[in-house]
């Protein structure tokens, strides 16, 4: 049955891919009408999110950003299709890094660094980094059911150099790399909803006390790895410009938990300027009025 799905499906993601551009998001803006205002794929959870978070905005306010929202989503769906067949020059042009000089410094220095990002603006093109640097792009992740379509995923990111790692080997697999010296930059999001009785550390995120994910920093510790929050930005329709800001260069001597508040309040400062590039169908909040676990740190 799965191998009948792909079939069916990636025929037609392959001929979304190869649309002009201007087709391209004439299309995305025709999946925004149908998903937002037929399908009202999780309207409900995307305006209780958006509330919860901004008590101080209007109704209306509110109802803005949840439209842009969905339209921005849509195209990021849509742009990680196209990315089945961008080209080289064309993934350059729409997706920079604007300190490229930082880029070259740490690579300069033979040494691989974690990555850590948000559900915020694009990370599907982030494989740029594997076109403009010594660096190899590895996307740490979860495997998706279909088996098939998550070949795909590994073959589109494979495209240009990067590769996909599972979350439950991420730690075993850049061990490897480190003992054959492979230079890496591994990229993970650290913005999900955790199970609330396997998280130990609690943190306010865009002023609600949540469980949070710690695996970027534990991977940093261990394997005494620098880690950076990839601050991107939507600059215009299917543009994008990132940074790498540092969160901790040495990590082994970073108090407990202090770089995973780092990450959140990098991107809580995003949010709160253009919360329409954030994506607001998951439910981030879920666990808010759970009880902490005993022996979990709160701060």
């Amino acid at each position: 049955m799965q191998l009948v799905i792909y079939s069916l499906i990636y025929p037609l993601l392959w001929i979304i891919s190869k649309l002009p551009w201007r087709i391209f998001y004439i299309f995305s803006s025709l999946i925004y009408i149908i998903i937002y205002y037929i399908v009202r794929y999780r309207r409900k959870t995307v305006t209780e999110n958006l509330a919860l978070v901004f008590p101080e905005k209007t109704t209306k306010e509110i109802k803005t950003i949840q439209k842009k929202a969905y339209k921005h989503q849509c195209d990021m769906f849509l742009e990680m299709i196209k990315s089945i067949s961008i080209s080289e020059e064309e993934m350059k042009n729409r997706f920079k890094i604007t300190n490229i000089d930082k880029l070259q410094e740490l690579a300069a220095k033979d040494k691989s660094i974690i990555t850590m990002m948000g559900h915020y603006a694009s990370y599907e093109w982030t494989n740029v980094v594997d076109l403009i640097s010594d660096f190899g792009c590895v996307g740490i992740y979860k495997p998706i059911e279909n088996k098939y379509f998550d070949r795909l995923i590994h073959r589109i990111r494979g495209r240009f150099g990067s590769r996909v790692i599972a979350n439950r080997t991420a730690y075993r697999e850049m061990v490897k790399d480190l003992e054959t010296n492979t230079l890496s930059l591994y990229g993970l999001f650290a913005d999900q909803s955790p199970k609330v009785n396997a998280t130990k550390y609690w943190t306010d995120f865009m002023g609600i006390t949540v469980p949070t994910f710690a695996g970027g920093e534990v991977l940093s510790k261990r394997l005494g790895l620098s880690i950076y929050y990839l601050n991107v930005e939507k600059v215009g329709r299917g543009y994008y410009e990132a940074s790498f800001i540092p969160i901790s260069e040495d990590p082994k001597n970073t108090e407990d938990y202090e770089i995973t508040k780092g990450f959140l309040n990098l991107l809580e400062k995003q949010i709160r300027n253009k919360p329409e590039n954030y994506m607001w169908t998951h439910k981030r909040w879920k666990h808010r009025n759970a009880e902490i676990p005993k022996g979990a740190t709160v701060r």
